[in-house]
């Protein structure tokens, strides 16, 4: 095993651990740099290889969590036992065809995904109640935000409950401060929405800036970009990278918003030795599990909260409510209470759905499983 490479890549005692039990079997460890429907694209020690996942992982998996997600660090077989056909994995690149000359020499499965140590998750787009891991095993979120017609304080809200929720550091990256008349009032209504989360001023287009994000990139340590589209994610990676490795456009006039650019999301390895993650514009980001994220973004809520008179508060009308002498006096702002209120009855609103989620997905699990005693039981 080439520990320094490993360790290039973000590996830990962490994952040295969680990795003994496949060590034995033959298997390597992997970091997973991208993902393109049933297959992933994943760092080695041996280079860059093409996989899927074993068919023991897929029977075991017990919805779209437990698949590998970028950032994730697997345990992976080079084998034929139980592998992909060499061709079939070939063929498979034609999803990406700027891929395709990293056709491993070998088939690959991936036989395990090891624990994480933190991710950056959303309920799946559309109706169906389920987690959808964006980016795994991250050590600081850039929250991506342009100062220009798009600029969000309640968006830049709800990216804060989920990176905070992620077990990630949030930092907010205010692009495209060459377009802003008044940098220094945006930084003062990221900071009253940003509590706890550093806030640095860029322009990519100018280069400004960038040298403060140095110490978030050093050797080892992963960050994620998340953002809407047209914030400057990719022209951010392009200017790290060195190299225009990421297709950007402009944003459409009139409104300042995004065009959908970025389709996929790859783990990027930079000059400087970090590694980077950059994601789609989320048109679509719905909460998962983010009780103590919500708390973490609106401490100066929940501060308040506890100095109400009643410990049940509802924080309408009840006599010696805190929140609401706060609103009332305008230490509070009222804008960023809805807010708060909004994404509370959000996740509230997720509780009730995924109960029964989980009820269909354990049903499920065990009908796989009877199924397979059935096709192994001796007549």
């Amino acid at each position: 095993m080439n520990l320094e490479f490993l360790e290039s890549m973000g590996w830990n005692p962490h994952f040295q651990r969680a990795f003994e039990p496949y060590a034995g079997s033959g298997c390597l460890a992997a970091r997973v740099a991208s993902e393109y429907q049933d297959i992933y694209r994943l760092y080695t020690e041996q280079g860059e290889v093409l996989a899927k996942v074993s068919g023991k992982l897929r029977f075991q998996a017990r919805g779209r969590q437990d698949f590998p997600a970028v950032g994730d660090w697997v345990a992976i077989n080079t084998g034929a036992n139980g592998a992909p056909a060499e061709n079939e994995v070939a063929n498979q690149t034609a999803i990406n065809p700027s891929q395709a000359a990293i056709t491993p020499n070998q088939a690959v499965t991936i036989q395990a995904v090891l624990p994480r140590r933190s991710k950056f998750s959303r309920k799946l787009a559309g109706r169906t109640t389920e987690e959808q891991v964006v980016a795994a095993n991250v050590n600081t979120v850039f929250l991506v935000t342009a100062l220009n017609g798009d600029f969000n304080p309640r968006r830049m809200e709800r990216y804060l409950t989920m990176a905070w929720e992620s077990g990630a550091n949030p930092v907010i990256i205010l692009n495209k401060a060459d377009l802003c008349d008044n940098v220094e009032l945006k930084i003062a209504e990221s900071a009253a929405v940003a509590i706890g989360a550093p806030i640095h001023a860029i322009s990519c287009t100018r280069e400004e800036g960038l040298d403060a994000l140095a110490p978030y990139l050093k050797k080892g340590c992963t960050v994620a970009l998340l953002g809407s589209s047209g914030v400057g994610k990719s022209t951010l990676v392009n200017r790290l990278v060195g190299d225009d490795i990421r297709q950007v456009r402009d944003v459409r006039g009139g409104d300042d918003r995004g065009r959908h650019t970025t389709t996929n999301r790859d783990l990027i390895r930079l000059p400087q030795g970090g590694l980077i993650i950059d994601t789609p514009g989320m048109r679509e980001l719905q909460l998962w599990d983010a009780d103590k994220g919500l708390q973490d973004t609106f401490e100066d809520i929940a501060a308040l909260a506890g100095q109400c008179r009643f410990r049940d508060c509802r924080h309408r009308s009840e006599p010696g409510c805190a929140v609401q002498e706060a609103l009332i006096s305008g230490e509070l702002d009222s804008g960023r209470y809805e807010s708060y209120r909004k994404l509370q009855k959000e996740l509230a609103y997720l509780d009730r759905k995924e109960d029964p989620a989980e009820q269909r997905t354990e049903k499920e699990r065990w009908k796989k499983i009877h199924q397979a005693a059935k096709k192994i039981r001796p007549r």
